[in-house]
C-alpha cells in the first residue's frame, strides 16, 4: 500500500517572502504527500490524500469477473455436453467462491484517508468499507506521534480525541509523513499568530 503522490514526483514548494504573504511553508520544504493551496491571505490549505494503491478499480474487476464468468462456464459446458455431469456445478462453487472474494476486495478498494488542514481547523476522515471516522482538531492542539514506534500509524491527538492515519503509506515512510504534519500545523500556528497580532 501507498499514498497516491510518485515517489520521484517533485513539487515547486511554496515560499514566505520578509512579510510571510506569499505562503506559509518555508521554501527548504516541499511536501511528498501534502498539497499546498490558496495563499496566506486567507485561503491557505493543505490537504493529504492517501488512498489504497489498487490495481484494479472495482469496476474493472467487475468486467474481469463477467470474463471470468464467460469462459469458465464454456468450458463446462463443453465438458457437461460431453458427458462430465459434475463439472457445471464445481464451476458454479468456483465462480461463487471467486465473487466473493473479489466483492471483498471491490469494498475496500476505495479505502482512503483525508487530512485538510486550514487555518482553524484540522480534519481527519478515514474510510474503510462503507465505515467512515470523521474528527476534527484545532490545530494549536494537536500531537503528532507514532502511534507505538518506527514505521507504525502516525497517531494524531488533542482536546481528547485521537485518530491513526499513514494506512496506505509505506511504513518507512511514514515518518516522513508526520515530519510533514508537523511542519503544515507549526506553521499553521505562525500564521494564527502572525494573524492575532
Amino acid at each position: 500500500m501507498s499514498a497516491t503522490s510518485s515517489p520521484g514526483a517533485s513539487r515547486a514548494p511554496t515560499t514566505l517572502d520578509a512579510s510571510g504573504a506569499a505562503g506559509i511553508v518555508p521554501s527548504s520544504f516541499a511536501f511528498r504527500f501534502g498539497q499546498e493551496s490558496g495563499n496566506a491571505a486567507g485561503g491557505w490549505k493543505v490537504e493529504w490524500k492517501l488512498k489504497r494503491n489498487c490495481s484494479l478499480a472495482p469496476r474493472q474487476l467487475l468486467g474481469l469477473y463477467v470474463v471470468l464468468c464467460g469462459i469458465s462456464f464454456a468450458v463446462a459446458a463443453f465438458w457437461w455436453w460431453h458427458g462430465a455431469r459434475l463439472v457445471m456445478p464445481f464451476a458454479a462453487i468456483e465462480l461463487l467462491a471467486t465473487g466473493a472474494a473479489m466483492l471483498l476486495y471491490a469494498r475496500h478498494a476505495a479505502d482512503n484517508e483525508s487530512i485538510a488542514l486550514a487555518h482553524d481547523r484540522l480534519t481527519v476522515e478515514h474510510a474503510s468499507g462503507n465505515r467512515v471516522e470523521h474528527v476534527e482538531f484545532q490545530p494549536m492542539w494537536v500531537r503528532v506521534e507514532p502511534e507505538s514506534g518506527d514505521g507504525s500509524l502516525v497517531e494524531l491527538s488533542g482536546q481528547g480525541r485521537r485518530i491513526a492515519v499513514g494506512r496506505y503509506v509505506r511504513p518507512e515512510l511514514r515518518r516522513q509523513l508526520a515530519d510533514e504534519l508537523r511542519v503544515a500545523l507549526r506553521h499553521s500556528r505562525l500564521r494564527d499568530f502572525q494573524v492575532a497580532r
